[in-house]
């Protein structure tokens, strides 16, 4: 039995790996061919082309659930066609025994989806996000092609770019009253993280007196505020390319400046689950292969794999933000279509039985 599991879950395994690099390489190419349009004098194809690469482990991390689909269909469907699933069903071999087989190579493939996008993803994006912003320019004042927008309290500020190692680029802070007056208005080309503070460099500073305004230059300033290099770096990227513990650690914070943090809650419980979606996609592939794809072809089975990913997808995105219109929680946003295809594949299964 040990021999026939190994058997069926290399088969599948290969199949998944094999739909995973295709995906990916699709993804990678349509990128690049995204980034061209930024090509610049500084900003070359060579930049773009490190771009493509350092964000490819969020890409694949994305992906893997999709790919398990797929490649599930693939791999099983093609012992299927050679009617080696048929033989061991004749020879006593229970559904559950092969949905155990298939599942067990898809723990360590889902292992290995948490270490990247905890560890890896979260990494590489934050260097693409930086090198690029860099390349495209940061010692302007802020424009809304690039850069990020935070509030701290009554100021709002603008980073064009943050650089992993407490550096920050191009950095212009708006201080308003309680009725919403502008106080003033600075422009600071560079901010280096000391110890508690940031310390400001090339500092221009309008204030706003009544009737007239007053412009002030310094070499350096002091900036007291609550966003560390670590928080930044959590800012910077958007919520679905965060690590878990980046994710829990921005919602806190967020709560604590009284600002809305749904967002980050529904990326947090997405990549919290995304084994459990990935599970539950296997599961319905495995059935289907047991049920009304037993003897179709592998184009059928291919187009019935993206078909059920995108509508599974097209779910996920349409629940995501529905969630934070009509107020109800995240994690139903996310369970809701993983449940659904786990229990539309312990239907088919039980039937199939």
């Amino acid at each position: 039995m040990a021999k026939l599991d190994r058997y069926i879950g290399q088969s599948v395994l290969l199949a998944i790996l094999a739909v995973l690099g295709i995906i990916l390489g699709l993804a990678s190419l349509f990128a690049f061919i995204d980034e061209m349009g930024d090509i610049s004098e500084t900003y070359t194809l060579m930049d773009a082309g490190s771009f493509v690469l350092l964000t490819a482990p969020r890409r694949l991390y994305d992906m893997l659930p999709m790919a398990a689909l797929i490649g599930c269909l693939i791999g099983l469907g093609s012992l299927a066609s050679n009617s080696e699933l048929t033989i061991m069903r004749a020879a006593g071999v229970s559904i559950g025994r092969i949905v155990w087989a298939v599942m067990k190579p898809m723990l360590v493939l889902m292992l290995a989806g948490v270490l990247i996008g905890e560890y890896l993803a979260p990494v590489t994006e934050n260097k693409a996000q930086a090198d690029r912003s860099l390349a495209q320019g940061s010692g302007e004042a802020q424009t809304s092609k690039r850069g990020l927008w935070h509030r701290q309290g009554e100021e709002f500020v603008h980073i064009n770019t943050v650089q992993p190692n407490g550096l920050l680029l191009g950095v212009t802070r708006y201080k308003f009253d309680a009725e919403r007056h502008m106080q003033t208005s600075s422009f600071a080309r560079r901010a280096q993280f000391a110890e508690d503070h940031w310390q400001l460099h090339d500092v221009t500073t309008t204030y706003f007196r009544g009737d007239h305004t007053e412009v002030i230059n310094n070499p350096q300033e002091r900036w007291d505020v609550a966003l560390t290099p670590e928080l930044l770096n959590t800012v910077v990227m958007a919520p679905e390319s965060l690590s878990i513990t980046g994710l829990w650690d921005y919602i806190h914070y967020l709560s604590d400046q009284g600002l809305n943090n749904a967002r980050y809650w529904l990326a947090f419980w997405t990549k919290v689950l995304q084994p459990v979606v990935t599970a539950a996609l296997v599961l319905m592939a495995v059935s289907f292969i047991f049920g009304p794809l037993r003897s179709v072809t592998l184009g059928q089975r291919v187009f019935t794999g993206v078909l059920v990913g995108f509508v599974f997808r097209i779910a996920q995105d349409l629940l995501g933000p529905s969630s934070q219109v009509f107020g109800f929680p995240p994690l139903l946003a996310v369970l809701i279509p993983a449940g659904i295809c786990a229990l539309a594949g312990v239907w088919l299964l039980r039937r199939a039985g």
